[in-house]
């Protein structure tokens, strides 16, 4: 059963805040077609609102931030965009940097690197040794990413390496299998946000979101700002988790 280790409360929050937040980032196409604009200018606003989200949540001592950001099934979208997301990542990534050192914020990757650009993996690479040293919030994007794959490649490393002889496959537990996800070392999320009102959780954290709590929220992405986010901190702090058990009884 997961520990709660949630932080304490932030200004204008009453109760705990989360350690994980892993968001779905959702609703720039929709954005954009509302307001007549093509769907890439919506991509532009939402990478905004990412900026927003990592300074909010660095400054209210967030442990970890996971961002869903380009799934392995967004390779069936129209090549332009496709190009214009590497692009737009690519910028972000540079002009992001500094705010990462500055803040001490540690940069990840998730997800499989086949299919992905060489010239995209170089600078996440990068990124990722440079802020590594970070003391601070860790950021994560999820890029080429799907969690059935993710949990697949697990099992396969486990499977050669029982293969191999170098484990005892009855030493298969969760903690294993966690321990060879793309998010080894980071506490489980708490609390998962989707933006733009679709409930499902479209093959993100499948394993590591077994006990999170949800908050679906209409707002799209690009809209998305701080008082959304402290919104999503209220409702996870009014929730009463109890990972599987029994809620305590009231002594009143």
């Amino acid at each position: 059963m997961p520990e709660s280790h949630e932080q304490p409360a932030a200004p204008g929050v009453t109760g705990p805040l989360p350690r994980h937040v892993a968001i779905i980032m959702d609703g720039n196409g929709r954005w954009a077609q509302r307001r007549g604009l093509a769907r890439m200018m919506g991509h532009h606003e939402g990478s905004r609102t990412v900026r927003r989200m990592v300074t909010a949540c660095a400054e209210r001592k967030i442990e970890a931030l996971t961002l869903y950001s380009f799934s392995s099934e967004n390779w069936s979208r129209p090549a332009d965009e496709v190009t214009t997301l590497m692009t737009l990542l690519q910028e972000h990534l540079r002009s992001e940097r500094p705010l990462m050192l500055e803040n001490g914020i540690r940069f990840r990757r998730l997800g499989r690197r086949d299919g992905m650009p060489a010239e995209v993996l170089d600078l996440l690479d990068e990124t990722e040794r440079a802020t590594s040293h970070g003391t601070g919030m860790t950021l994560t994007l999820a890029l080429n990413y799907g969690a059935r794959a993710e949990i697949v490649d697990a099992v396969r490393t486990i499977a050669a390496m029982a293969k191999a002889g170098t484990m005892d496959p009855a030493r298969i537990d969760e903690a294993l299998i966690s321990a060879h996800l793309g998010t080894a070392g980071l506490p489980d999320p708490d609390l998962l946000i989707r933006t733009a009102g679709q409930m499902r959780v479209s093959n993100f954290l499948l394993w590591q979101i077994s006990y999170a709590e949800l908050h679906v929220t209409e707002t799209l992405w690009p809209d998305f700002g701080v008082e959304d986010l402290e919104r999503a901190f209220r409702d996870f702090a009014g929730r009463q988790r109890t990972f599987g058990g029994l809620a305590p009884r009231s002594t009143s």
